[in-house]
């Protein structure tokens, strides 16, 4: 059992896309000024994502956050921004979980992160989707080597659809997570969010009761279970949504500043 919450929190995380930015990237000036607030009241702001180092180095500028540490690929790499230096990482072997599933899903793209570069891809993924460099590769090229989170996405599928294959299909030897797209993370087992930020914050002496956690997607229900108060976004999932402590507004209603705002 968690222990209570009792606010306000010494370590704040935030998932990013649709929680601290929105579809265009873009942050509010009401979520900046309140994560200024919490920063400057002695509050370490945390990045917990699903998207590469690279990715959120890139991103990482709209934010005007100060220096921090972003846990991303699903809990797979822990980065250093803004420069987007990778400080650990875990790798999974791919080969066999993937095989089994394009048995499955045969007409879904692969990507697989390659550090500090991009993504070896079996097709070309839409530029809006995935940032970074893209080099298409055969699928061997593509599992060669072990790898820190590999990508499912099916252009003529559905989430709906992943969310059913993922309850027919067992996935053995890696952790997974369905995104808003007919999209699949996979990442090395027993890594997610929640168990990488449980080491980051034990290594700056914050325990779990003092850690207010925000996000909206299926790869955040660890995350919001794990901290002392995890509230999902006003436009999250049901099931997210009943996971979670509380829940604050959408994006377009600066969900993540209206509960900052009750803190600081």
């Amino acid at each position: 059992m968690r222990e209570r919450w009792s606010g306000p929190p010494r370590m704040l995380v935030l998932d990013v896309d649709g929680t601290l930015l929105g579809p265009g990237r873009e942050i509010t000036a009401r979520v900046r000024a309140s994560l200024t607030r919490a920063h400057e009241a002695g509050c370490r702001v945390v990045l917990a994502t699903g998207r590469a180092p690279f990715e959120v180095a890139i991103l990482f500028a709209e934010t005007g956050l100060p220096e921090t540490t972003a846990v991303c690929s699903n809990g797979a790499v822990v980065a250093a921004m803004p420069d987007g230096e990778i400080l650990s990482s875990h790798t999974f072997n791919a080969r066999p979980v993937l095989r089994a599933l394009l048995r499955r899903v045969p007409t879904a793209r692969v990507a697989v992160e390659v550090p500090d570069v991009g993504y070896f891809v079996t097709q070309e993924f839409p530029r809006d989707e995935m940032l970074g460099s893209q080099t298409v590769c055969d699928l061997e090229t593509v599992l060669a080597e072990p790898v820190t989170r590999v990508v499912v996405r099916d252009p003529n599928g559905s989430a709906a659809d992943f969310h059913a294959l993922t309850k027919s299909f067992r996935i053995r030897g890696a952790s997974y997570a369905v995104g808003f797209l007919a999209w699949l993370d996979l990442g090395p087992r027993g890594v997610s969010k929640a168990s990488t930020l449980a080491r980051v914050a034990a290594s700056a002496g914050v325990d779990p009761a003092e850690v207010l956690a925000i996000g909206d997607g299926h790869n955040d229900l660890e995350m919001l279970a794990w901290a002392g108060r995890g509230v999902a976004m006003g436009h999250a999932p049901r099931e997210v949504q009943e996971i979670a402590d509380a829940v604050t507004g959408s994006f377009a209603q600066d969900g993540v500043a209206e509960e900052v705002e009750k803190w600081f």
